[in-house]
């Protein structure tokens, strides 16, 4: 079910489409790319298509496993920052990387199960916040990623 699917009316039903339809996107970005277009590097920082999947698993597993949820970054095996996140070991594969997307998302959708987009959540370093500011924070970053993630597709595409 999209976004244009679900009632107006509901807005927890509609973030939630919006959601998994960014989602969906970026991981797509990486569809029929072999691990060494998917590892290139088309642009002086660390971002690649493989990194952008790393980095909004990563992403996603702060603002739900920890600012939701309350786990410590440290204790999820989390790297410190955002630039840490892009970053691609030897071991990282296109299965890899987007097996633990998934996983990320699984916890993500069980870390908001039956609460209210009201609720405060309490486990982010600023302070607290309520899960609709959550829910859109990841929604812009999400959308904000999968842009890089088309114009990346299209140039390892156009080589």
């Amino acid at each position: 079910m999209g976004s244009f699917d679900v009632p107006l009316d509901d807005e927890r039903a509609q973030l939630d489409a919006f959601i998994e339809e960014y989602r969906g996107a970026v991981e797509r970005t990486l569809d029929g790319l072999t691990e060494e277009q998917a590892r290139r590097r088309l642009v002086p920082s660390a971002t690649t298509l493989l990194g952008l999947l790393k980095h909004v698993t990563w992403m996603q597993r702060i603002w739900f496993e920890e600012c939701v949820g309350g786990a410590p970054r440290q204790q999820l095996g989390l790297v410190p920052g955002p630039d840490e996140s892009f970053r691609l070991s030897a071991d990282d594969t296109i299965a890899s990387v987007a097996a633990a997307h998934r996983d990320a998302c699984a916890a993500a959708r069980a870390a908001v199960a039956g609460l209210p987009l009201g609720a405060v959540v309490t486990g982010h370093r600023a302070g607290p916040r309520t899960l609709r500011w959550v829910y859109l924070q990841v929604l812009r970053e999400l959308a904000h990623h999968c842009g890089h993630a088309d114009i990346l597709r299209e140039q390892v595409l156009a080589d």
